[in-house]
């Protein structure tokens, strides 16, 4: 059995009773979490714990990130202990799976990045992450009336009718762009920043239970003060618009707005996908 590893959830800032609030948190593996600390600046904190390293050295973990059970229940101890990280303090989370040789490794790494994450930290700040998604309904976008015509060759009724299946088509996916511009401007006027990530398709879609086709999958950062009128302008853009969904997922940790650590030291860093 190989020595254990030190898996990394996320950057922290290191406020009053926060090393007490981690003590009784269980994360991978369902080993306990603790805080290391930067020796030269207590300010910051590097939560981890230790997982076996015979499951996440490169190797085995490329192997693993195929089973989608065991995936699945990786990132649910990740996010888990991210989302009570992020009801302490401002957390910078770091990717699925980032572990590194050791804690004295991975106390290394947050010493030379020190200046870089209170950076980061600081714009994170009172701030959390909204993800907003589009969807052009598959019945609309689908479907059209099919009119029979006595007086249509069956091949001039068949192109008739897939003209206008593609008239439905085209007007719904304008409908799409026009919710999409709305959101857009709802995140210039009350987000600090956007993310946009590549649409949902195949498993992905299944896995999050879409219903439709995913044509926008953005990640806003908000300040907290100004959440409600981001949902508010959010929730109105489809209004008016055939065939066109709009949803808004979170308050989530900052995950796309985070800059991930890696491992030079032989440790496996894999990278996994937001909530």
């Amino acid at each position: 059995m190989s020595d254990p590893l030190t898996y990394a959830y996320a950057v922290v800032r290191n406020v009053e009773g926060l090393r007490e609030a981690t003590a009784p948190l269980r994360g991978v593996a369902d080993s306990p979490v603790s805080l290391l600390t930067d020796t030269g600046d207590d300010q910051l904190g590097l939560v981890v714990n230790h997982v076996p390293g015979q499951d996440f050295q490169e190797d085995a973990l490329k192997q693993h990130l195929e089973d989608l059970e065991w995936l699945e229940a990786v990132a649910r101890a990740h996010h888990g202990v991210i989302e009570a990280l992020g009801e302490r303090t401002t957390v910078l989370p770091l990717r699925l799976a980032t572990v590194y040789l050791d804690d004295n490794r991975a106390r290394e790494v947050l010493e030379a990045g020190r200046t870089m994450f209170a950076e980061r930290l600081a714009r994170l700040s009172e701030h959390v992450e909204w993800g907003v998604k589009i969807y052009v309904e598959s019945s609309a976008a689908l479907a059209a009336p099919t009119v029979p015509a006595a007086d249509l060759t069956p091949g001039r009724a068949y192109l008739r009718n897939r003209r206008q299946q593609q008239s439905v088509r085209d007007t719904v996916y304008q409908a799409a762009q026009k919710a999409a511009e709305r959101v857009e401007a709802a995140g210039r006027k009350h987000a600090s920043d956007r993310v946009r990530h590549r649409v949902q398709q195949g498993l992905l879609a299944d896995a999050a239970g879409a219903v439709g086709e995913n044509v926008v999958n953005d990640a806003y950062l908000v300040p907290l003060k100004r959440c409600d009128d981001f949902l508010a302008d959010v929730a109105h853009a489809a209004d008016g618009l055939d065939g066109v969904r709009v949803e808004a997922t979170g308050p989530w940790a900052p995950y796309s707005f985070a800059m991930p650590l890696g491992e030079s030291g032989g440790a496996a860093a894999a990278e996994g996908a937001p909530p």
